[in-house]
């Protein structure tokens, strides 16, 4: 199974869709769970009893995530020296990538990048500075002799052009992304009042760039033989080429993705730290096979897409910070990916039947951390 483990909740950034929105954004509705207030910052107990959870379990994947998890760089050196895991990922802002030596990067099987476009809409939602640090960063580490996925994880809001900003970071001259996906920021926070535009960019902008991409993913296939990693596209594809007929929830969390808190409890889903009553275990008295599995429910089971779906995000499943019209805009979104992808179906198993493209080009690991629905 994958794991990520929190190892701190502090960040060097505020971004705005993440901690930025605390100075703008109601407190969360968390009326269905108890709230733990006494969740500690970083990661407090005794690493031992991390390696003995994790040693019964002989596929473990550990991903290190925050916060900004290079800031405890210094756990992340120990825990790579001594858990019994078959491979490693993070998820960084990689803002810090340069504090950790390259005997320990070039050990992670992806680095997972928070960016959101080129440099001005990533600096605008996430710091001045912050997209020519990333560059360096990145150049740093391969030039390091890091050869493994770098994957672009982007957070699209009303700012974005989609498909402008996902043709941007997948070939550019300041880096290309061996990888991206992307996360519509909607349905995490109760801020759908503060969302005046956010129905019309879906309508106009978002929907039609998720057809334009479309166009454009399949063109590099036909006219260069090539299949870009993008995991949205690339995951729901598969799918239907292979004729695979229910979809669970695609990022594994709550029956194949847990997350280890800091103080040892096992959550379904990172964003779910401090739920108390959906803790999973904890690494003290449960073992892998033993986790608590939880799963959508709701709405998200009637639905006439949940079989490509598999109900988006457990966690707006249960907290639900938005009302029924605003997840009725979310909906749509998926819908229209659905629809696009069913579109191109015929002509992708065309190109694999002349041998244009393989069938093995849309394999990914499953549950790695990747939105598929974004």
């Amino acid at each position: 199974m994958h794991y990520f483990i929190l190892l701190t909740d502090e960040c060097n950034l505020c971004c705005t869709y993440c901690r930025g929105k605390i100075f703008s954004v109601p407190d969360q509705y968390y009326e269905k769970s108890v709230i733990d207030e006494n969740l500690p910052c970083d990661l407090s107990f005794d690493l031992r009893n991390l390696y003995d959870f994790l040693s019964n379990d002989n596929d473990a994947v550990l991903t290190f995530y925050g916060g900004e998890p290079l800031i405890r760089s210094d756990l992340i050196r120990e825990i790579m020296d001594n858990a019994p895991v078959k491979d490693f990922i993070i998820h960084t802002n990689a803002t810090l990538l340069h504090t950790l030596e390259p005997e320990y990067i070039n050990r992670f099987k992806s680095v997972f990048v928070s960016i959101d476009g080129d440099r001005n809409l990533t600096d605008m939602k996430r710091g001045y500075g912050t997209y020519d640090l990333i560059m360096k960063n990145l150049k740093y580490i391969r030039q390091n002799g890091y050869l493994n996925e770098i994957i672009g994880r982007m957070t699209v809001t009303e700012d974005t052009d989609i498909f402008e900003s996902v043709k941007y970071l997948s070939s550019n001259s300041d880096f290309s992304f061996d990888a991206l996906n992307w996360q519509i920021d909607s349905n995490f926070w109760n801020d759908l009042h503060c969302r005046t535009g956010f129905k019309d960019w879906v309508i106009n902008s978002y929907n039609p760039g998720i057809e334009r991409l479309m166009d454009y993913w399949t063109s590099k296939m036909r006219d260069e033989g090539k299949v870009l990693m993008w995991y949205p596209f690339v995951g729901t594809m598969q799918d239907i080429l292979v004729k695979r007929k229910k979809a669970l929830l695609r990022c594994g969390s709550g029956f194949e993705n847990y997350s280890i808190l800091q103080d040892g409890s096992i959550a379904p889903c990172p964003c779910m730290a401090g739920m108390k009553n959906y803790y999973c275990g904890h690494i003290d008295s449960s073992i892998p096979s033993s986790l608590k599995k939880i799963s959508v429910a709701g709405d998200c089971l009637e639905c006439d897409i949940n079989d490509f779906c598999g109900g988006r995000c457990l966690y707006s499943n249960i907290t639900m910070p938005w009302p029924a019209e605003g997840r009725k805009l979310v909906y749509e979104t998926v819908k229209n990916l659905k629809l696009s992808v069913e579109k191109k179906a015929d002509e992708v198993r065309g190109m694999i039947e002349e041998g244009r493209i393989s069938i093995d080009s849309f394999d990914y690991i499953k549950y790695n951390g990747c939105e598929i629905i974004p």
